[in-house]
């Protein structure tokens, strides 16, 4: 059935350097445009290469990120920077409503992200004292290219639709797996739970082998079945999470929430150690408070805290008192 449309449908997708919007970017992005009676749509995508406008350098792209989208650093070394793009970007963005699969999260946060980032770095090019006049008009011709509110567009995310027309509870895989009927008594504790176990029998019966669609196997192993849990939780409300390292320490545990999300408890402990307080007279779980206190302890006794007056004094006397060592 074709799209009844008042106005274009822009259906957007984005790959990026990682998963977190703040530190991350954009590496490709692709538009499929589709306008009202016309049922050819308009594609571009563009290679982008991943920029720091603070740093001034290339963003590097996460192994995760480079097993899932095949894009390697090297690949980008020619591609322009999302602020040369940009002016032609919003040009494609604007009048048009948006779609996309899970883009409400993820892919319009990103896209948004980008596009702040240029207008912080063509205000900062502008209200710079050296910056010659030619760049300062570049900037403002970009500000003013790149004008556009990304919340006005109606958005729709058709995993949200698919989501909501299929569900993913206990009933709907009941039905998938165990001969399309329902369970009596769904929703009590027994019922769900047996009805649970003979689901996870059927799901090692379907996918014994690989399929066209499916290469992966699910192995009648209990530590392989675990493993499509994700990623390995630390607290049980998923504040802090394992890295890829197998490792259980302070150095290889990250903060996954707020401003410090994706540094490891070490970095954390060693550059904000009143965080830990935080995370003590906050309204978090007790099992959240109790992780992060066994961490600290542990960091404690390692001796891996902020230096303390004493040891800055040492320092100074050591380094002739000035506590400059170059």
């Amino acid at each position: 059935m074709e799209l009844n449309l008042k106005r274009p449908l822009l259906f957007f997708d984005i790959e990026s350097t990682g998963l977190n919007i703040p530190t991350d970017s954009i590496i490709e992005l692709s538009f499929v445009k589709v306008f009202p009676g016309d049922p050819e749509p308009k594609v571009k995508t563009w290679r982008i290469r991943p920029w720091d406008y603070d740093t001034n350098t290339q963003r590097h792209i996460s192994e995760d990120a480079s097993k899932v989208n095949g894009i390697t650093d090297d690949m980008l070394t020619c591609c322009p920077r999302f602020l040369e793009v940009a002016p032609e970007v919003v040009e494609w963005l604007r009048g048009s409503d948006l779609a996309g699969f899970n883009a409400a999260k993820f892919d319009l946060p990103m896209l948004s992200e980008e596009l702040e980032r240029v207008k912080s770095y063509c205000l900062r090019r502008i209200g710079g004292f050296d910056t010659p006049e030619v760049h300062r008009q570049k900037a403002r011709a970009t500000l003013e290219a790149i004008d556009i509110n990304l919340h006005e567009p109606v958005m729709v995310d058709v995993q949200n639709i698919y989501h909501a027309m299929e569900p993913r509870n206990l009933r709907a895989a009941y039905r998938f797996y165990c001969g399309g009927k329902d369970f009596e008594n769904a929703h009590s504790a027994e019922a769900d739970t047996v009805a649970t176990y003979e689901v996870l029998k059927a799901q090692l019966d379907m996918y014994a082998e690989p399929a066209p669609y499916r290469e992966q196997v699910l192995r009648n192993d209990i530590d392989s079945m675990s493993s499509f849990s994700g990623k390995k939780y630390v607290d049980f409300s998923g504040h802090l999470i394992y890295d890829d390292s197998g490792e259980k320490t302070p150095e290889h545990i990250l903060v996954n929430f707020g401003k410090h999300k994706g540094k490891t408890v070490k970095q954390v402990y060693e550059s904000d150690p009143s965080y830990f307080a935080w995370i003590d007279g906050g309204s978090f779980t007790l099992d959240t408070k109790a992780q992060f206190s066994r961490l600290r302890k542990e960091l404690d006794a390692a001796g891996r805290g902020p230096a303390s007056r004493e040891k800055l004094d040492a320092l100074k006397d050591k380094f002739g008192g000035s506590g400059i060592l170059f």
